[in-house]
């Protein structure tokens, strides 16, 4: 059943104020705990406003104020079933004035500072004082690093990085690294990695432990990799690090930053809320309103848990944590630079709601929805991993309701998502149904902005979002990513292929509910707008905007695309099943379609067609044609309104309407919330290409053992699970008799290595087979895993 989150706010805070109070208590940080929590004698802490409220909890309404200031909080508050509202008696702890009460989880020092040398100054700290994050007038600085941070650098990874950050020569410049960091990015950049400095070996090379954040452990990568947290890197204004040993404080100012009088903060705490319930006795009924959020814990280092075969590992905690809670709602709170998660709804949860807040600048992701594993039949963890699909439990959905559900995200401004961590998403979605993320604005994230990380258990709504600038440092992703790694998906395909076509209900065990995307506007730059990747199934896509790099569909069943507009691009199909039921259709495209490792008619139970084409008619067909699609396509100007101010409604007379084409408002997208819109950005527009063909493929080929070889373009690297950099050439429509097929290749092997010489591209094989002569050893990546084929030339 879904529930209706905006009504069931309204009826309880319409209770709140429309009656007459039993209980009302005052807190502020002038008050003291031992007074009675009246407006004239307010008691002091969260903590002790919990206990006051307790007696009262679900047998009367109960408003708790806040006055405006920090409230330092020594422990993490944590609510239970006692502290439970009621439908008719809710309990709500509000801000007096929205983002004037602070609960912070650190701790105000008050330090003595003196110059040290080179613009550093230096202070005691209190002794036993660990240091992982430092504020500065509310602001987050930055551990001492190399290389430096540059924000110019939005789109690299780390703002700064350096193939020699823990090479043996710039180590013997650090006396003594322990407790310094690695951050590297994944050698696949399909995330990143982090490690702990022990200290160095007895030749001067760095040791150092870690490395488990990312669950397809490849190593990092051989270039994007950052230090900090090393004494000799402080170097740069606004940096700093702390001698443990010495209690001491060093700590190079940005301009204008005046110590005497700075407000220094450090952060203590990794969860400062949490609702500890089960499903038999959960808390509920209670609103948190108005307050800013700060100072939670960085938790990289415990990012271990393993989501089911996806590249993500995961650290189950936030600022805010829920656990067995029900009709929760968070409201118009600010969460700012906390260090990891903002807030985790774990395992089982319903009706939990956040609206109208303001999440930005965290170490991780913005808001999770994350089940129990053991609530998966046939789990799966590890990418390599595989099911026995003659074995495998073949009922449908989850065996327990030990994961959260039926709740949503709405009306929020979500952020500068993954400042830390590699592995983030604006909303993350895992093991969970039924979950809405509605009139958000997402945006500057390492990676996705809205992440489903696989088809347990669907039933989820994307709705009138405005998701941008995602994947800045990673790759292999979109604004709105998503895979469906479930219990019928194998990498070998052809396994999967022939279980489905013996029980085609085997992709919605797991994906039991359709997920629906629509009315929202996407815009990627380093990925695709919408990407559905690995086994994605079971959506509705319609009425979206995509403004950049188009709709991706990878192997997946029953993903239905209408109404959608891809702007100077298009469908990008990637290895799809047989008798997918994919249906696409009432588009208007502005490229031809770009199959990946496909190189046949894919028409049963499949549809293509029906589309617009802003392009040239014959360079559409010579792709669809062979791809058995758009027999009834039409061609021409789409005719959009006015696409310079972001309107790409079509116009009277506009040749879509013919498809059934339908327009759809185009200023309805993101946040609505006043004060949030006003400082939302929106995402950078298109100049219209005019029918050309952008990204369409321009890619050298060459025969060899009978066979043609394909250099990658574009983002098709994606659907071998390679890098650009590392590049490669493709057989593609290789027949099994062919020389190049008897000599053990297979139609879709990529080629990286002729004899351990690299090949990016067919130049390179050219060269490299003019050397290669005898038994001749090709490194070859087939279902994205490296084998090595020996061929006599």
């Amino acid at each position: 059943m879904k529930i209706n989150h905006a009504n069931l706010m309204i009826c309880l805070l319409t209770l709140s104020v429309g009656m007459v109070h039993a209980a009302d208590f005052y807190v502020s940080p002038q008050g003291s705990d031992s007074d009675p929590g009246t407006k004239e004698k307010p008691i002091a802490t969260l903590g002790r406003a919990v206990e006051k409220v307790r007696p009262h909890a679900g047998k009367t309404p109960v408003t708790v104020h806040f006055e405006d200031g920090v409230y330092y909080l020594p422990e993490t508050v944590v609510f239970t079933p006692e502290d439970s509202g009621s439908k008719k008696n809710p309990v709500i702890y509000k801000a007096v004035n929205e983002g004037g009460a602070v609960l912070s989880g650190g701790a105000k020092l008050d330090l003595d500072w003196n110059p040290f040398k080179d613009g550093i100054f230096q202070a005691k700290t209190p002794a036993g004082l660990d240091i992982d994050q430092l504020f500065v007038d509310g602001k987050n600085q930055r551990m001492a690093r190399y290389p430096n941070y540059d924000p110019a650098k939005k789109a690299e990874p780390y703002q700064g990085y350096a193939a020699d950050a823990l090479s043996k020569e710039r180590a013997a410049n650090w006396a003594d690294p322990t407790g310094g960091y690695i951050h590297a990015m994944h050698i696949k950049r399909w995330g990143g990695y982090h490690y702990r400095i022990t200290g160095k070996d007895g030749k001067g090379d760095v040791t150092y432990e870690g490395g488990w954040q990312n669950n397809r452990k490849m190593g990092m990568h051989n270039d994007y990799r950052m230090v900090e947290n090393i004494f000799e890197e402080l170097d740069a204004p606004g940096e700093w690090y702390h001698n443990a040993k010495t209690s001491t404080l060093y700590y190079m100012p940005e301009a204008g930053v005046d110590l005497s009088s700075a407000k220094i903060e450090v952060v203590r705490l990794r969860h400062l809320v949490e609702f500890q319930g089960s499903e038999k006795s959960p808390v509920q009924l209670v609103v948190l309103q108005g307050f800013t959020v700060r100072h939670a814990a960085r938790t990289f280092m415990d990012c271990k848990e393993q989501l089911l075969r996806s590249d993500w590992a995961i650290y189950r905690g936030g600022a805010f944590m829920l656990t067995g809670a029900k009709h929760i709602r968070i409201l118009d709170c600010t969460f700012d630079q906390v260090g990891g998660n903002a807030i985790f709804v774990n395992n089982y949860n319903r009706d939990i709601l956040v609206k109208g807040c303001h999440i930005h600048d965290t170490g991780a992701s913005g808001v999770c929805f994350v089940g129990d594993p053991d609530a998966v039949r046939d789990p799966l963890f590890e990418y390599n991993e595989r099911n026995d699909l003659a074995k495998i439990d073949r009922t449908p959905g989850p065996k327990t309701n030990n994961y959260p559900a039926d709740s949503a995200v709405e009306d929020c401004l979500i952020h500068g998502i993954g400042r830390v961590e590699r592995q983030p998403a604006g909303v993350q979605i895992s093991m969970a149904q039924g979950i809405t993320v509605r009139d958000c604005s997402i945006y500057d994230t390492a990676r996705a902005g809205i992440n489903v990380s696989e088809g347990t258990w669907g039933g989820h709504l994307i709705e009138r979002c405005d998701v941008f600038d995602t994947v800045l440092e990673t790759h292999d992703h979109g604004s709105f990513n998503s895979w469906g790694r479930d219990r019928f998906w194998r990498k070998d395909a052809a396994s999967s292929q022939a279980a489905i076509d013996k029980d085609p209900d085997l992709p919605f065990l797991d994906a039991m509910k359709t997920t629906i995307i629509r009315d929202s506007r996407w815009r990627c730059d380093h990925g695709w707008d919408i990407d559905l990747d690995d086994g994605s199934s079971n959506y509705d896509i319609y009425n979206n905007l995509m403004l950049n790099n188009g709709l991706k569909f990878r192997e997946g069943f029953r993903r239905h695309a209408w109404n959608n507009i891809t702007v100077n691009n298009g469908l990008h199909p990637h290895v799809w099943y047989d008798g997918s039921k994919d249906q696409v259709y009432g588009n208007i495209f502005m490229t031809p379609h770009k199959p990946a490792r496909m190189s046949k008619p894919y028409t049963d139970s499949t549809r293509v067609d029906e589309n617009l084409f802003a392009a040239d008619e014959a360079t559409v067909m010579k792709v669809s044609r062979r791809m058995g699609w758009d027999e009834n396509a039409i061609f021409g100007d789409p005719m959009f309104v006015a696409p310079a101010a972001g309107d790409f409604r079509v116009k009277d007379g506009s040749p879509a309407f013919k498809i059934g084409f339908k327009n759809f408002p185009m200023d309805q997208f993101g946040v609505k919330k006043p004060s949030l819109k006003a400082i939302a950005r929106t995402p950078v527009l298109p100049v219209v290409m005019g029918g050309q063909s952008k990204g369409a493929s321009s890619a050298n080929s060459t025969s060899f053992l009978g066979a043609t070889l394909t250099e990658l373009t574009g983002e098709e690297f994606s659907a071998f699970g390679v890098s650009k950099e590392e590049g490669g050439v493709a057989f593609l429509g290789l027949r099994p008799r062919s020389p190049a097929g008897k000599a053990g290749f297979q139609n879709g092997d990529l080629v990286q290595k002729v004899n351990g010489r690299q090949v990016k591209d067919i130049a390179d094989f050219k060269k490299a087979i003019l050397k290669a002569k005898g038994c001749v050893e090709f490194s070859v990546v087939r279902n994205q895993q490296v084998i090595q084929l020996m061929v006599d030339l």
